[in-house]
């Protein structure tokens, strides 16, 4: 059988691979805490965003999604079963492989819209600098719960838009993981940003 190039494996979802996933970028992210604040809010080159920017970034991302997601959950049935292994569409496949890291790089670099930009002082105080990280603290253990209830849900009868719009809809296991893998990519790039600031 002739090899398609244009065939890609399936992306199989379960919520236990998301949950840990999940678990292990929460706990990189406080981790950070631990940094000198020049490590922080410093970015390596005028162009480039901080390590706390990107933190940022992924916090007004999240946010565009939290009421998508509770009105999905609320709207879902109940399924006693729970659900074990879900099976990403085609074109959601495509979406989220163009943001997940492969060997720990980058595919591609992306340009932000506007709305996703971090908007911070040149001199951040500690007490604003604690609240980047409680706010992707509190809004990651959002989607957290938000996994862990979608396991007692019917999860393939409702769909949400996503922040760039209608163009692109997700069940909610195609959601998670795509922002897990936007999550992942943005870890990737503060390993990046950090390898740049000594």
């Amino acid at each position: 059988m002739e090899h398609n190039p244009l065939y890609m494996a399936a992306l199989l979802i379960t919520p236990e691979d998301q949950i840990q996933r999940l678990n292990l970028l929460m706990n990189k992210i406080d981790q950070l805490r631990q940094l000198d604040t020049s490590r922080l809010t410093i970015p390596p080159n005028p162009k480039a965003w901080s390590v706390l920017e990107i933190i940022e970034h992924l916090n007004i991302a999240y946010m565009f999604y939290v009421e998508k997601v509770d009105a999905a959950l609320a709207k879902s049935i109940d399924h006693t079963s729970g659900n074990k292994v879900f099976k990403a569409r085609a074109w959601q496949k495509i979406i989220i492989a163009a943001q997940r890291p492969k060997d720990r790089k980058r595919k591609w670099k992306m340009k932000t819209l506007r709305k996703f930009e971090p908007i911070f002082s040149h001199n951040m105080t500690q007490e604003q600098i604690n609240d980047v990280f409680e706010k992707f603290n509190h809004l990651h253990g959002h989607l957290k719960q938000s996994i862990l209830l979608s396991r007692q849900k019917e999860v393939s009868k409702t769909k949400i838009s996503s922040a760039i719009g209608p163009i692109v809809t997700f069940y909610l296991p195609e959601c998670f993981e795509f922002l897990l893998s936007h999550a992942e990519r943005h870890i990737i790039q503060i390993e990046e940003t950090l390898d740049l600031i000594p």
